[in-house]
């Protein structure tokens, strides 16, 4: 996979070598519906994508439906927030939400459809069953907030089933969910090819996310420090031989000069399995997870890519 850390060369909004033009959006808010719409583009031949949201969507979600674009001839965009994988009621209910704006944004990027379920449609009652990857969740946000991939994995899966795309495509800044999901559809036999898209990021390095939105102008200025601090382990631990816990200290106490607190993880870990590594002797990647106020904030970066 390809580093994160890319800024697109296109205009938001737009795919490239296209202009951007509105177009009908098919609104979803059952699976019936859904796999009705699934079904008429397949007697057609048509290939379909798959971009799963939580909505308030920026530049990053989009850079997800114009590789999808380009790839498929259908794209279904899903906006659902999935309280399956909140472990605080109060992150859940603060998470942003703007569908109306969602909803001209994606028909603007010439989306298709849009599966916007209730939470009753996906958890109806008597709903029981989860969906667990723990050598892959056990770990880094997943040890942070305890049952998070677990939730993250359980609806990935039944968005998977409920359309059975060819290809469903995820950003590489929860670099840890796309493993997850990865493996999930892998271990499941879930017929979907799995993309990861570079993070899109701002002018001073920020990664896109919607939790941006929740900053106060004065910790906008103090997150891009996460993305600093990251570039400057990658530079020293590049050459494979830099013991890691040195580098990892010094960047814990950069991210609280900075204003981070507390720092929920700074570490270096295996690009593929997620096993801690002492030094970047084969793909690795730097994982970063720490709070300004009431808003946690994530990051990584490939220090060595495979």
């Amino acid at each position: 996979m390809s580093s994160p850390g890319t800024v697109p060369q296109t205009t938001p909004g737009t795919t490239p070598g296209t202009t951007a033009e509105a177009k009908d959006l098919i609104r979803l808010r059952r699976i019936a519906e859904l796999r009705s719409q699934v079904a008429t583009w397949r007697r057609a031949g048509e290939s379909i994508a798959i971009v799963p949201t939580m909505g308030a969507l920026h530049d990053g979600h989009l850079e997800l439906v114009r590789r999808a674009r380009v790839d498929c001839e259908r794209v279904i965009t899903t906006i659902f927030v999935n309280p399956m994988q909140f472990n605080r009621p109060d992150d859940l209910s603060s998470y942003p939400r703007d569908e109306a704006g969602d909803t001209a944004k994606l028909a603007e990027n010439r989306v298709d459809a849009l599966f916007a379920p209730a939470a009753e449609e996906i958890y109806p009652k008597g709903y029981q069953t989860r969906v667990s990857v723990p050598l892959l969740s056990d770990c880094l946000c997943g040890a942070a907030r305890p049952g998070h991939m677990e939730g993250v994995a359980t609806v990935v899966a039944k968005l998977l089933l409920q359309s059975l795309p060819d290809a469903a495509y995820f950003g590489e800044k929860d670099y840890q969910q796309f493993l997850v999901v990865q493996r999930m559809a892998r271990d499941l036999d879930i017929p979907v090819r799995m993309e990861a898209v570079p993070t899109v990021r701002e002018a001073d390095g920020l990664a896109l996310s919607s939790r941006n939105l929740l900053l106060t102008p004065a910790q906008r200025d103090q997150a891009t420090a996460m993305y600093r601090v990251l570039t400057e382990l990658a530079a020293r631990l590049k050459d494979g031989r830099t013991p890691a816990p040195p580098a990892l200290a010094w960047g814990r106490a950069a991210l609280g000069e900075a204003g981070f607190d507390p720092v929920d993880y700074l570490e270096l870990r295996d690009a593929d399995t997620l096993q801690p590594l002492e030094r970047a002797e084969r793909p690795a990647r730097l994982f970063a997870a720490a709070w300004l106020g009431q808003v946690r904030l994530i990051d990584n970066l490939a220090v060595v890519d495979g």
